[in-house]
Parts: C-alpha cells; structure tokens; sequence
C-alpha cells in the first residue's frame, strides 16, 4: 500500500453465543402480558455486542421473565429500542411477538415520545429551541456519529431549559428521531456537550474532572416515555425520578 487508500471490508455475520440467564437486578416499573417498562442502570449495555461479556440487560431479563420475543433476532430477546451503555432511564421490552412487531411500527412512525434529562455546559442562547442536523457515521472515526451537512440522516432534536446552574443549564430533551447518540451530537454541536461526555466533549470534560471530580458516566436519562398500548391502545405515560448518582453530582457543582 502506497497511503491514503481507503479499504471497506463487509464482513459476514459473527455466531452468537448462546444466551443464558443472569441475576442481575432489574427494575420493572409496569408489566402486562404483552409489554414491560424497565430502569436501564447507567454502565450496563442493552444487548450483547463487541466486548459486552454475559453482562447485559437482554441477559437481566431472560432471568427475570418467562416470556419475551423474538422479532428482534436470537440475541436481542424482547429489545424493541435502545439507550446507549452509560445512560440510565426507561426502556420498554416486548413479550411476545405481536407486541414486537406494533411497538417497533410505532417507534418507526414517531409516535413514541422519549423525553431525556441532560445537563450541559454553558447557558443556551434560547430557553428552548429544536435542532435539526443531518447525523451520519463520523468520516475519520467510525466508532463516533457526527453532523453532516447535505448528508446522513435526517435528524431532529428539541430542548427546554429547566434551569442553570453555575454555568451549566439542565435541559429536558425530546428526540423526533432516534439517531445514533443524536443527543450528544446536537447538542456538542450547538456548543454545548453533555457534562461528563469524553467523547463529544472531550475539550470540557477535562476540565470539568479537574473541577468537579469524575463524573462517572455522562450525565443523560431517559425520564420519560409515552406510547399507545400494542394492544389495547390506552395510552401509558411513565417518568424515571434522577438518579442517585447524577442528583449528588447536582448538589456538588450547586455548591
């Protein structure tokens, strides 16, 4: 090779190990026959990936419930959507295939509303706003999301301040669309990046460690959900109180 190649590789699908089940604590905040909501701890990953071990929340629930479904494939057991490893907050999980399938045609049409709990730096220029930026697989990176202008997906964000703090403003952030860390995108983007994000805000999260302490995980929840019943249609809404740990890392840049 003579630089600046660029190679692509397509490689086929890897053999799933065989799933077993863990006890691993998991809070289930409603369940039926058909669907359950769950608290996602921050740490854990939804599914079994690349590097993710026996430790995962599709584990946690093949221990926890008799039944879930399949529509998602042999290694995503009742996984209808995702939150990302270090975000903790609401997650729904099918329980049978026909639940499956409606759930996922209703996250598909938007009419799941997902509503996120975000502390950023710095104060917002607007108490509220939306952001709408293309988001696409980084160019150079490609473990990393980035905005693209012209290119990537169609990507659309809103956001209303709930207060600030110290230089920081808590935001409360609805996602249109579910991108690839959208959140953590636009919001980097804007010029304000989620406290705690090494990634997308590697410049403020040095500082923010000499200052603060590490932080432990970027500071991102899944507060709230609402959606029609698959079945029924009756339309459930449920809230996640802050967690613990993002609550005293509240109190500590308060003082």
């Amino acid at each position: 090779m003579r630089g600046n190649e660029t190679v692509e590789v397509e490689p086929g699908p890897l053999p799933h190990a065989a799933l077993e089940p863990q006890p691993i604590p998991l809070k289930v905040v409603y369940e039926d026959e058909d669907l359950a909501v769950i608290e996602k701890p921050a740490g854990l990953s939804v599914h079994p990936g690349a590097g993710t071990g026996v430790e995962t929340i599709v584990h946690a629930l093949l221990f926890r419930f008799k039944h879930l479904s399949s529509a998602g494939g042999e290694a995503r057991p009742g996984i209808v959507h995702r939150i990302d490893k270090w975000t903790s907050g609401l997650l729904i999980v099918a329980k049978n295939d026909d639940a499956h399938v409606r759930l996922s045609r209703a996250f598909q049409e938007r009419t799941v509303e997902k509503t996120y709990l975000t502390l950023v730096h710095g104060k917002m220029a607007k108490p509220s706003g939306e952001i709408a930026l293309n988001i696409g697989r980084h160019p150079n990176i490609r473990t990393r999301m980035s905005v693209q202008k012209g290119r990537g997906r169609v990507a659309l964000s809103t956001y209303r301040t709930i207060k600030e703090i110290r230089g920081f403003s808590l935001l409360e952030v609805g996602i249109k669309t579910g991108r690839t860390h959208q959140i953590r995108v636009h919001l980097s983007a804007i010029g304000h990046p989620v406290v705690g994000d090494n990634v997308y805000g590697e410049s403020r999260y040095a500082e923010f460690v000499r200052k603060y302490g590490n932080p432990g995980r970027y500071f991102l929840h899944a507060a709230e959900l609402r959606f029609a019943h698959p079945r029924t249609g009756e339309i459930l809404k449920f809230r996640s109180a802050i967690p613990d740990d993002l609550e005293n890392l509240l109190e500590r840049i308060g003082k």
